[in-house]
């Protein structure tokens, strides 16, 4: 029976260097071993699914879930749960996509292709907690049953940010808001 994260292992990948830093810090504060990859291309490598020999998978190193950028350059998010979902080695692990666009066709898509979960950009630590529950009430070291509304994303409302939003400008003073409403 699994008790913690400390022999969990996720691989985070994302083309933008701030929100990999982001995701990997997430995952360190709830305890998971995190390596973290550039490109869906160098995902696989680090799984060894590419075909080049020059492979930086570490047997010892189990992965327990990929989380993937959805809109990278090169090999989307979307094509790289493809590849991981036709392996015969590797499609049990499960796969998280990250996206900083709700759009409900691109997530029932992801979801159709076996994704385990969707989460909207910027991942908050709430989002990380969810998966670590998920994990750990499972006992496996793998998530079944993730206790998540895969069509409700709405974001948390807690007063304290708990990542750094890269994506959004910040709220607008309560002047500019009254000023933007009467111009309506």
């Amino acid at each position: 029976m699994i008790n913690d994260c400390k022999d969990l292992h996720v691989l985070a990948v994302d083309d933008s260097n701030i929100d990999r830093k982001v995701i990997q810090r997430l995952l360190q504060i709830s305890s998971f071993k995190v390596t973290v990859v550039e490109s869906g291309s160098r995902a696989l490598q680090y799984l060894g699914l590419d075909e080049d020999k020059n492979s930086d998978r570490f047997d010892d190193l189990k992965v327990n879930l990929i989380m993937t950028d959805y809109s990278m350059p090169g090999m989307t998010g979307f094509e790289l749960l493809k590849k991981i979902k036709n392996s015969s080695t590797l499609r049990e692990i499960p796969v998280v996509i990250m996206s900083s666009e709700n759009s409900l066709t691109r997530i029932d898509r992801c979801l159709e292709e076996g994704a385990e979960d969707y989460l909207l950009k910027p991942v908050k630590l709430s989002d990380v907690t969810r998966l670590k529950n998920s994990i750990l009430k499972s006992g496996s070291g793998e998530i079944t049953g993730i206790q998540t509304n895969k069509r409700k994303h709405k974001r948390d409302q807690s007063p304290l940010p708990t990542s750094i939003d890269c994506h959004t400008p910040p709220p607008a003073s309560p002047q500019h808001s009254l000023e933007k409403r009467a111009r309506l």
